[in-house]
């Protein structure tokens, strides 16, 4: 039998998952803390840019956590983290740290295929690949507002223009991460260094193909209103709670299970009762595990009473 079974779609509510682009002096933190302000209360920012970010204390309130390596299990690390001390938004700034940075995918790579490969880049992909995806899908199950700053590299060729002189042309702003990586996120926004966001992409109609110069609390408002236009649907957070409740049961688990994966937040990064990093998929498959052991002791005890 056919164990498939589709169901009407409906609009959800959801969390921001939103990618700011540009050069360096484009306004990508500040812009960052604008829409994080506009959209949530409590805002945790993962700096890893030497403490930069700091410097709009004055403006804005928000908790920091500086980082020098930037290894992508520390930043499932810190978002479960973050997740657990109930933060609405987390902004990364910058998630290209994690790509190319000490410690960042590039160096994982390169690590990998020195120790297991000889040397071979790509049998280095293939052993380090499932740390990236690992962060991406922690990125992208945050309970909260996630927000992601990214550097971007300039591109020119060389044309000749109406005179016939050859002058460059810009040609495109490639972040500084894998190639594609925009495509996770709901809005990806380009910033120039005259402030002017361009949003690129967008699953939200109302914003899709927008111009805003120096983006204020009215982009982060409209942002808002299409993130809450649907309907209202349990968080990692919510789930968690019902995955520690001490009685639960393994059919209750088993379930559980099966709507968090139906809403994509299995890879969601929580702290386990001993303070570890784990994924909500994890903890809930062990907690079914111990439940059934539970189950099953309790039907030997009936056993030996009878």
């Amino acid at each position: 039998m056919n164990s498939f079974t589709f169901t009407p779609a409906t609009k959800e509510r959801a969390k921001a998952r939103i990618a700011l682009t540009g050069p360096t002096g484009s306004g990508k933190t500040y812009t960052a803390l604008v829409l994080g302000t506009g959209i949530g209360d409590r805002i945790a920012l993962i700096d890893t840019e030497h403490g930069s970010a700091s410097k709009y204390a004055d403006e804005f309130a928000f908790d920091t956590l500086p980082l020098t390596t930037f290894e992508p299990p520390a930043l499932v690390e810190a978002l479960a983290v973050a997740a657990h001390e109930g933060y609405d938004v987390v902004i990364v700034d910058s998630l290209s740290h994690f790509w190319s940075g000490a410690g960042g995918m590039l160096e994982q790579v390169d690590n990998a295929a020195k120790r297991v490969a000889g040397g071979n880049t790509f049998a280095g992909w293939r052993e380090a690949r499932p740390l990236e995806r690992a962060m991406v899908d922690a990125l992208l199950a945050y309970p909260g507002h996630l927000i992601a700053t990214m550097r971007t590299k300039t591109e020119y060729v060389v044309e000749a223009d109406e005179r016939g002189r050859k002058v460059p042309r810009k040609v495109g702003l490639k972040p500084e991460q894998r190639e594609g990586i925009e495509y996770e996120f709901d809005i990806v926004g380009d910033l120039d260094h005259e402030n002017t966001l361009v949003i690129s992409k967008s699953r939200a109609k109302p914003l899709s193909g927008r111009v805003i110069r120096k983006p204020d609390e009215t982009f982060a408002e409209a942002v808002l209103e299409w993130l809450n236009a649907g309907k209202p649907t349990p968080s990692a957070s919510d789930y968690l709670t019902t995955a520690t409740a001490p009685h639960a049961t393994y059919e209750e688990l088993r379930g559980l299970y099966e709507e968090v994966r139906r809403h994509n937040l299995l890879a969601a990064a929580v702290l386990d009762h001993a303070g570890g990093s784990t994924t909500l998929g994890e903890l809930i498959a062990r907690r079914g595990t111990e439940a059934k052991k539970e189950t099953g002791k309790g039907t030997e005890q009936k056993g030996e009473a009878a």
